[in-house]
């Protein structure tokens, strides 16, 4: 059974890949997951490859959806997309990491390059 909780993030993730898919990106991959984590979304727009961590928050009593993408998730969800490459990539190709925010509005704020990949 799942909790409210869980509930409201498939949704969000619904919700978000929708909104991705219409803006004319094709999924490749929903909830990725290895020892370092777990990825909402692997699409791909053109040649580039999108990760996309997806984040719902019913309140902004804390920053909101987009604030909660702290430095040890952005830590984590870098490692993931890195393990993600290696596993299904000899060259891998252009990439991209971004969050997609939704309020308990539903407000949908889609944020490119949210996550910058050190080098």
């Amino acid at each position: 059974m799942l909790s409210l909780k869980q509930k409201q993030g498939d949704s969000a993730e619904h919700d978000a890949l929708e909104f991705l898919q219409q803006a004319g990106l094709k999924l490749i991959s929903k909830n990725y997951r290895c020892k370092f984590g777990e990825i909402d979304l692997i699409l791909k727009d053109g040649e580039t490859l999108i990760f996309v961590e997806v984040r719902y928050r019913n309140t902004n009593k804390f920053g909101g959806a987009a604030a909660s993408v702290n430095h040890h998730k952005q830590q984590k969800i870098m490692r993931t997309a890195e393990h993600y490459l290696q596993k299904n990539y000899r060259q891998p190709p252009a990439c991209r990491l971004d969050v997609v925010a939704i309020d308990n509005n539903q407000k949908i704020d889609w944020i490119k390059n949210a996550i910058e990949a050190s080098a």
